[in-house]
């Protein structure tokens, strides 16, 4: 899977420990920044990792301190759904049941091996279709 990780200076830490993890499992990783930790802006890799994922990438992953700042940024860019998750449940479910393609943790309320618990299982699900297909097409029409 090629997977697109993007992060701000609150989230870099985790985010680089996000790819290593990710490395390891075999996916390729494209890695949009931030690289350190001097204050940077959330929304320009929010919109980086989304614009990667409508290019191509599979999947997105993007850290901030709550996540919650990516999230709302990633889903103005039409044809993206992001989720904020800190348990794995739901992090299933925005595949299973909603089709997200963008992942956002917050490194500052989910621990280390929590999120790499939550990527995994972000990555290992699947859109459902059936049902949920008429709810993610409404989703795009709001």
């Amino acid at each position: 899977m090629r997977i697109a990780i993007g992060a701000d200076h609150g989230g870099v830490d985790l985010k680089r420990e996000i790819g290593e993890h990710l490395r390891g499992a075999g996916h390729e990783v494209l890695d949009l920044g931030t690289d350190g930790s001097t204050s940077v802006d959330y929304p320009d890799f929010a919109r980086a990792v989304a614009e990667a994922v409508l290019g191509g990438a599979d999947r997105g992953i993007l850290v901030c301190g709550t996540g919650q700042g990516m999230a709302m940024t990633a889903n103005k860019v039409p044809g993206i759904r992001a989720g904020a998750v800190g348990d794995v449940f739901s992090a299933r479910m925005i595949r299973q049941h909603n089709d997200a393609q963008v992942l956002c943790l917050g490194a500052r309320v989910t621990g280390p091996a929590l999120a790499l618990e939550i990527v995994d299982a972000f990555c290992a699900s699947d859109f459902e279709g059936g049902r949920h297909t008429r709810r993610v097409d409404q989703i795009e029409k709001a």
